[in-house]
């Protein structure tokens, strides 16, 4: 899958709107500083230097779809407490629609507490997590209500979710029933299971998303190769009568298998700091990925980047659009490196990272022999912002200011070794004799040149400035160019040869 292509479904994927329904929860977080044991028994006393809280559950997955920017319409269930009451003004604040959670006053929101100890006030370790809940069914009174809810709803949404934690919601016979009435409605309906042996209930829903362990209960082996998940998804594909089945496989990335399709989807290993909401955030990008229209490899290829993000973080945390599009460049710049040979990839990239309010930062030369000049002028660029664009003079342009003894480096050898620099973000070359035409398509935030360019005039100054750009003067580090060295060089050269065999000079 292109670069280009992910690029462009990730930032039109519109505001589609997902209908949501599932075991809602709250989580908490009190951090303590780990002061000192306990003189009452062996254990940590924590000093309480801070309380989070933030959506868990299927509450989580609906931060996950507000944070894509699409919109999320929430039935379930909370407490008549403090939790519930917490927990509404998180989803309400996430701009996602509560009108389908049922306030109950018979069992408390679902929470769960944890305990958070710190080592010198940032080195994060959870110590103990508290649950509060209830697991046994609803009235029937209760789905009822819930299902009313569900069925008005159907027509304003584009794609159904089920996020079921096996917590008395989505019990068979209300599970069945808003699978037929959202399929009867002609809505996909995505589901992330719980850890259980019978996946029954979920029969004729678009595509389930269990991972290994879920995947082992299911069908009754372990999923310890590709080969295992792959036998697994055909098994949970034809047995739930299923459009598809995404198995997902942590660092391995996910197995995927429609009835065209039966694909191991890889992705790139993260360093894992908690595992807490990856299935979360697999379950809403997908939705809203296939909602938008994507297809399935491309819907999971995107899902596996954003998972991969929400696992580097800290807890259940979401993940934005402009992490996405930042991700998806970064691994780009891997295979493609910096060096830009056309400027319209160029202009794209930046108005990603635009997007994202990074300052773009302008500078141009020839750059024929690098030298600490050159490594101390780019470190200052660096620090004027975000993104380093470095314009390059062609070998053609070079010999028209020089003169046609230079470059002494062509073209790709000078562009390979500025990007090889760490203060250097993206390399492109221009033919002109001046960076005008290249700053004007830029439009850079910053535009940098040598101090030496304060007398003779900065090329592109009066166009930046017009829409409110700044110019900056980099210092110069006296007695190191480019020229100088050249000549020095040669000097060198031409001295050893005659010292080497005197008769050269005659």
């Amino acid at each position: 899958m292109s670069v280009a292509h992910l690029l462009k479904t990730v930032t039109h994927l519109g505001s589609p709107t997902v209908l949501l329904a599932g075991d809602f929860m709250l989580d908490s977080y009190i951090y303590g500083d780990a002061l000192r044991i306990s003189p009452e028994a062996p254990v940590q006393v924590l000093k309480v230097v801070d309380r989070q809280y933030c959506p868990g559950g299927a509450a989580s997955v609906a931060a996950d779809i507000t944070t894509l920017e699409a919109r999320c319409l929430c039935i379930g269930t909370v407490g008549d407490d403090n939790e519930g009451r917490r927990l509404l003004e998180l989803l309400s604040g996430l701009k996602a629609d509560c009108s389908g959670l049922l306030t109950v006053r018979d069992r408390p929101t679902i929470s769960k507490q944890r305990i958070i100890g710190l080592a010198q006030h940032r080195h994060r370790q959870q110590l103990l997590r508290i649950d509060d809940e209830c697991t046994n069914p609803y009235t029937a009174s209760q789905y009822e209500q819930l299902f009313e809810l569900f069925q008005s709803r159907l027509n304003q949404c584009d794609v159904v979710c089920l996020q079921d934690y096996n917590k008395g919601l989505l019990v068979p016979d209300f599970c069945r029933r808003l699978i037929e009435a959202a399929r009867k409605a002609g809505k996909k309906v995505l589901v992330d299971p719980p850890l259980q042996s019978d996946y029954s209930k979920f029969t004729g829903a678009t595509v389930i998303t269990p991972n290994r362990k879920e995947t082992a209960a299911a069908v009754g082996f372990p999923i310890e190769t590709i080969e295992d998940a792959a036998r697994a998804a055909a098994l949970l594909h034809k047995q739930l009568q299923l459009e598809a089945v995404v198995i997902t496989l942590d660092k391995e990335g996910a197995y995927l298998r429609t009835d065209d399709i039966d694909q191991h989807i890889p992705t790139v290993p993260r360093v894992v700091y908690d595992v807490t909401g990856a299935g979360d955030m697999m379950l809403a990008v997908l939705a809203v990925t296939l909602a938008a229209g994507c297809d399935w490899i491309t819907a999971l290829q995107i899902a596996n980047i954003a998972a991969g993000l929400e696992v580097e973080k800290f807890g259940v945390a979401t993940v934005s659009i402009d992490e996405i599009v930042n991700e998806i460049i970064s691994r780009s710049k891997g295979k493609t490196g910096k060096i830009r040979d056309d400027w319209s990839v160029l202009l794209k990239e930046l108005q990603l990272r635009r997007r994202q309010k990074e300052t773009i930062v302008f500078t141009n030369g020839c750059f024929d022999v690098l030298h600490r000049g050159h490594i101390e002028y780019l470190n200052f660029c660096r620090q004027q912002g975000d993104v380093v664009v470095v314009g390059l003079n062609s070998d053609a342009s070079v010999r028209a200011l020089k003169g046609p003894d230079r470059p002494i480096n062509n073209q790709h050898d000078r562009a390979a070794v500025l990007a090889a620099l760490e203060s250097v973000d993206y390399v492109v070359f221009f033919d002109d004799l001046d960076p005008l035409r290249l700053i004007q398509q830029i439009r850079p935030d910053v535009l940098v040149k040598g101090a030496d360019w304060a007398q003779k005039g900065v090329v592109g100054r009066e166009f930046v400035e017009s829409y409110g750009g700044v110019v900056k003067l980099a210092p110069l580090v006296e007695g190191k160019s480019s020229t100088n060295i050249i000549q020095q060089i040669r000097s060198g050269q031409s001295g050893s040869r005659q010292e080497a065999n005197p008769h050269d000079a005659e």
